[in-house]
């Protein structure tokens, strides 16, 4: 078998499918504990009974944290020169993904009888852990994809088999666990408990079931991490990598600085940043909404993957796409997409017939999904891009930096966004004393609202992000691959 390993110029296995498939598998094992935000909100609030206000405010302390983090450990494996048997990005990650193993379920310790200080005790400390391990394997995964090829198309492909393992590590636990922790209500004769403002059957959250489904979720995230690092290949000498000209130290101001002056970089991050803000933070509403206006909370995962399924059109094209008419030329396309189905979204709750609103509500999704489907594909390849922009213009990589910085801002929006729609779902009346069961019509309805709303506003942003802001077009990114081609070769 060995001997019939093609290699390249360098020496390297050629770059081929076995790189896609180990790549997307990072993702998946990521996802699979990543996944579980949405969860840990509709926990906390459901059934921990946390009010809405509180669980605002610790959700934003915690992201905050987390996306200060990102950078220092950006900076860290930057300025990490130690020799690793594995190889660093390979070292970091695995430590990381051992820790998620295990983490992943710190922040799902079912105790609804616990005081108000104790909860968020609970809170604060599990999911600081958790997140820690996250940040340690998530950052040198997402670095890691400018290491394995330099060439265009093939991070083009990579990107879009990280989209995948990314999506299918969100499909599994999004459609799965909806099934096995919420239980429709039935009385002592059998039949369906009703809600007698909203007209449909109660639903509760079975919270020990999650702890438990965490766990499981951890240890099927560590199987596809390691079989992603045995099988993927870094073709870029990782201590060629600078970060820092001179040795001076990590300067947190002037990293900032130099990533604010790199524009592919914050395009590709306020357009990443739109897509959690809408998507990301309507999560907890889009179950609060099915549990109350639809009564199929159940189901909700299942609905929601419709708007992730649109991307399964685009795999096998998307290379050839990219190549023809340009990565950020796609994506302006798909995003106007977007924004045309998140107006209709603003339809469905018009809607006296909650059949028929349900229907609207699906197909404005599947719309959405068909220009996020585009972006997705290629988003990760942005960044990419962007640390070559960044080496171009300054002659710096900074491979750690840049996409620990742009990791930041991810998770910042991670943090506001579902910090702000936990509030907005409070002034527009949910109370979590009163649990899914309680809720009124009218809060009910107002859900609906917000859903909509959310996921226009993240269509929106992430269109005026790709099409004004990011700047590496086709012709641009051409340009830029022949001078840094010609620069390394010269370096020789």
């Amino acid at each position: 078998m060995g001997k019939n390993v093609k290699l390249d110029a360098k020496g390297y296995r050629k770059f081929g499918m076995r790189d896609c498939l180990a790549y997307a598998a990072g993702d998946l094992g990521c996802n699979m504990s990543f996944s579980l935000k949405g969860t840990v909100q509709t926990f906390w609030l459901v059934y921990m009974a946390m009010e809405t206000g509180l669980l605002s405010a610790l959700l934003l302390l915690v992201q905050i944290w987390d996306a200060v983090n990102d950078p220092l450990i950006g900076s860290m494996i930057d300025a990490d020169r130690r020799q690793y048997k594995r190889g660093k990005f390979k070292t970091y990650i695995l430590v990381g993904a051992i820790g998620l193993t295990l983490a992943g379920a710190a922040v799902f310790i079912p105790a609804p009888g616990a005081s108000t200080f104790v909860k968020a005790m609970l809170f604060i400390v599990g999911y600081v852990i958790w997140d820690a391990c996250y940040t340690v394997a998530n950052v040198p995964y997402g670095s890691m994809l400018s290491l394995v090829t330099e060439d265009p198309g093939e991070r083009a492909s990579l990107s879009t088999w990280r989209s995948v393992g990314s999506m299918i590590g969100n499909m599994l636990p999004m459609m799965i666990l909806p099934m096995l922790i919420w239980k429709k209500e039935v009385d002592e004769n059998g039949n369906p408990v009703i809600n007698p403002e909203t007209g449909v059957q109660v639903e509760t959250l079975l919270g020990d079931r999650v702890f438990f489904a965490a766990l499981i979720m951890g240890v099927f995230g560590l199987l596809f991490f390691l079989f992603m690092l045995k099988n993927i290949t870094i073709r870029v000498d990782e201590n060629s990598v600078k970060t820092n000209e001179g040795g001076e130290k990590f300067n947190v101001i002037e990293a900032f600085k130099n990533f604010m002056k790199n524009r592919p970089a914050v395009g590709a991050t306020l357009a990443a940043m739109a897509m959690f803000l809408g998507m990301n933070a309507a999560s907890t509403a889009v179950t609060i909404m099915f549990a109350t206006y639809f009564g199929q909370a159940r189901l909700s995962g299942l609905v929601s993957m419709i708007g992730f399924v649109p991307m399964f059109f685009f795999m096998p094209f998307i290379k050839k796409v990219v190549t023809k008419y340009g990565k950020k030329e796609a994506s302006v396309v798909g995003s106007a997409f977007s924004v045309l189905g998140g107006i209709l979204m603003l339809v469905f709750p018009m809607i006296g017939n909650k059949g028929l609103a349900l229907i609207v509500y699906l197909i404005s999704l599947m719309i959405f999904g068909l220009g996020m489907g585009v972006y997705t594909c290629v988003s990760w390849a942005f960044m990419a891009d962007a640390i070559d922009y960044n080496e171009w213009k300054t002659g710096k990589r900074e491979e750690g930096t840049v996409y620990s910085l742009h990791s930041f801002f991810r998770k910042l929006a991670q943090g506001i966004g579902p910090s702000i729609v936990l509030l907005l779902m409070g002034a527009l009346g949910y109370e979590s004393a009163l649990g899914t069961e309680g809720q009124s019509l009218e809060t009910a309805s107002n859900m609906c609202w917000l859903v909509a709303a959310l996921y226009l506003f993240s269509a929106v942003v992430q269109f005026v992000s790709i099409k004004f802001i990011y700047n590496l077009d086709k012709k641009t990114l051409a340009q830029m691959n022949a001078d840094l081609a010609a620069k390394h070769e010269a370096a020789k």
